[in-house]
């Protein structure tokens, strides 16, 4: 007679307990997806260097739609936005790919090539970790800053590359 009360109430109390634990998944799960919320405000807090570019890159680059659709990613970055990088790996492979292979002739150099490398790096992480759940929010704007730099740094890359090939040394 013990013995059906003694498994009644270890089988109640595991039901209970499994409740529990779900809820609290459920909980942590929700506090979480709080926690990764990145706003406007939190990337302009960020603190970097940014390059634009100057006119005459300005001018090459116009007829280069694949760094056109880079700049508005990284406009909607800036946002907070990172609607992009949610399961959009392949679309983000083939902006890559074309970014290098439609480069102009005028910034085809190793220098701007590195550069681009590294923002296909940072790029990538920055996807992988935003479709992350156990991601921290410092650990997206930590992200998000290389990401940032790397393209500020292509576009400075680029003004380097088009200043010096305009620049006319005369020989006396």
């Amino acid at each position: 007679m013990h013995f059906k009360y003694l498994i009644f109430f270890s089988v109640l109390l595991a039901f209970t307990s499994c409740k529990q634990s779900q809820d609290e998944t459920k909980e942590s799960l929700t506090q979480q997806n709080k926690t990764q919320d990145i706003t406007e405000q939190d990337i302009a807090t960020l603190k970097y260097v940014e390059y634009i570019l100057d006119s005459k890159t300005n001018n090459i680059v116009k007829d280069w739609p694949e760094y056109t659709q880079l700049e508005e990613v990284i406009t909607n970055v800036k946002k907070g936005d990172l609607s992009y990088f949610i399961d959009n790996e392949k679309v983000t492979k083939l902006l890559v790919k074309e970014l290098k292979q439609n480069i102009p002739r005028e910034l085809n150099s190793e220098s701007i090539l590195s550069r681009i490398l590294v923002l296909e790096t940072k790029l990538f992480q920055l996807e992988s970790l935003s479709n992350l759940t156990t991601t921290t929010k410092e650990e997206l704007l930590e992200n998000i800053k290389a990401f940032l730099v790397s393209f500020s740094n292509l576009s400075f890359q680029m003004n380097k590359k088009i200043e010096f090939d305009n620049r006319s040394i005369e020989k006396p």
